[in-house]
């Protein structure tokens, strides 16, 4: 059986290069990042355009989407008011979708007619980063909720805006940001 479940998609970031290497106290590096109405999905090698696009180290994990309710659990708890969500350098910003139970599963993402299937590939741990460029104790809190790198087993378009996450497992409704229709679904 699958879950149809509406969510939001908030954010696309597409970014040519890395942002954070080297020593913070140098800052990030001033690399083009768009935060695009659409992105474009490639089976197997993650997001045209961005910097993990089909390196081979990546493959398994080539595109990170990262649920907002974290950033705003973790904002809340450090006391620091609201985050950028750009700054975490995840691709897909959802909001209503509850992502851990997607670890080690497919499931699909419809927007605006088109359909991406995605493998749950592992965790996306934050880097020491985050305590420069969101604030400090950013890095710790984060920890377990960083988000899931994917492997995209169809390729397709990504659209900003209304969405459908189609998952093998049922959400837990007091976790939901955005009101749920559980529906029929298909999954790959």
């Amino acid at each position: 059986m699958a879950y149809a479940y509406d969510v939001e998609i908030l954010h696309l970031l597409v970014s040519p290069a890395h942002a954070y290497f080297g020593r913070a106290k140098d800052g990030p590096a001033d690399v083009a990042t768009t935060d695009a109405d659409q992105a474009q999905v490639v089976a197997g090698k993650g997001i045209s355009g961005d910097r993990f696009f089909g390196k081979a180290a990546h493959m398994d994990a080539a595109v990170t989407l990262f649920a907002v309710e974290s950033l705003e659990a973790i904002a809340a708890e450090l006391g620091t008011g609201r985050f950028d969500p750009l700054l975490t350098r995840r691709n897909v910003i959802l909001r209503g979708a509850e992502l851990p139970p997607l670890l080690g599963r497919d499931f699909v993402l419809e927007s605006a007619d088109a359909r991406v299937e995605f493998h749950g590939g592992r965790q996306a741990h934050p880097c020491a980063w985050m305590d420069t460029v969101l604030a400090p104790g950013a890095h710790q809190a984060m920890r377990g909720r960083g988000g899931l790198r994917c492997r995209p087993l169809s390729s397709g378009t990504l659209h900003r805006g209304p969405a459908v996450l189609i998952s093998p497992v049922p959400l837990d409704p007091s976790r939901a940001a955005v009101p749920s229709l559980l529906r029929p679904g298909r999954l790959p």
